[in-house]
């Protein structure tokens, strides 16, 4: 099969399409003919090296965690799904960006979604999930999200509204526009966020999520009033000095199944900020490092 792989850790440039081979699905898994995979931030950091000590993968590896397609193979303990089904999902660290790939976790991908869409559904809605699980029932409640733009933080927006949440999202103003779109009211990020929340929910915020790493977790803290109504996906860093709490994304198929679920109503659709050919995958690496993206970024297998 054609894949995309790296033999070292290092930049864009030690990305090589070329064939490698075949993956198996174990006893609960399954495998997809891959019609489009996500490209998220975890993918260049595992590539680069930089999360080698926590996230060390076996060279050549195939980048990428996520994909869409057409369920290829079925493992012997699978039940309720079948060889021809439209499906996205997650696998491991490593292993979509390729003709064929091994998924842990599943759902049927909703009519009204495209390939590409589904591609980049998986790891933001789970990630988004996680970090709203934490924080607990959103109906009537105010919530924050910091990097309300990006691909976790779109994903979050949408879910959150929902479920019956008052949403106020933060990006750049190039964005707030996209950020009505997804039913939040925009505001920027930085210096005087308080004030301009403050403005915006009189009555306060409740909870408050951060999707961006961006330096502001005792910001949002102040805004909210109580280290234990923050939670971070994002900054590992600085959340532990705060008492905030990390979630880290899980390969939890309910949480793929929910939305599913609302994109088959028409209230979460995955956000695709560009997609490129596999031949261009360090393109779109280079991209993501670059940060600051609107929606997420996948690759057409």
């Amino acid at each position: 099969m054609r894949a995309a792989r790296y033999h070292e850790y290092g930049g864009v440039e030690t990305l090589v399409v070329e064939e490698a081979p075949e993956p198996h699905p174990g006893p609960a898994e399954i495998r997809v003919r891959v019609a489009a995979a996500g490209v998220n931030p975890v993918d260049w950091k595992v590539r680069s090296g930089a999360v080698r000590a926590l996230l060390p993968v076996e060279l050549p590896a195939i980048p990428g965690r996520e994909a869409a397609g057409v369920v290829d193979a079925i493992g012997a303990d699978v039940r309720g799904v079948s060889v021809g089904d439209r499906v996205f999902g997650l696998g491991g660290v490593t292993g979509a960006t390729a003709e064929l790939a091994v998924l842990s976790a599943w759902a049927r991908t909703p009519a009204p979604w495209t390939d590409e869409q589904a591609a980049g559904a998986a790891l933001a809605s789970v990630t988004a999930m996680g970090g709203l699980k934490v924080l607990g029932p959103l109906r009537g409640r105010t919530l924050l999200i910091e990097g309300a733009a990006g691909g976790v933080g779109s994903a979050a927006v949408e879910i959150a509204v929902a479920r019956g949440a008052t949403v106020i999202g933060t990006a750049s103003e190039r964005n707030h526009a996209f950020l009505g779109s997804l039913g939040a009211v925009p505001t920027t990020y930085g210096a005087g966020l308080a004030e301009r929340v403050a403005a915006l929910a009189p009555g306060g915020v409740d909870i408050a999520l951060d999707t961006a790493a961006s330096g502001s977790l005792a910001d949002l803290v102040s805004v909210v009033g109580d280290p234990a109504r923050v939670v971070t996906v994002a900054d590992h860093t600085r959340a532990p000095g705060l008492g905030v709490v990390v979630a880290n994304a899980e390969n939890d198929p309910a949480f793929l199944a929910e939305a599913a679920e609302l994109g088959a109503q028409g209230r979460y659709t995955p956000r695709v900020e560009r997609a490129w050919p596999l031949a261009q995958l360090a393109r779109a690496h280079a991209h993501a490092e670059r940060g600051h993206t609107r929606g997420k970024l996948v690759i057409r297998i």
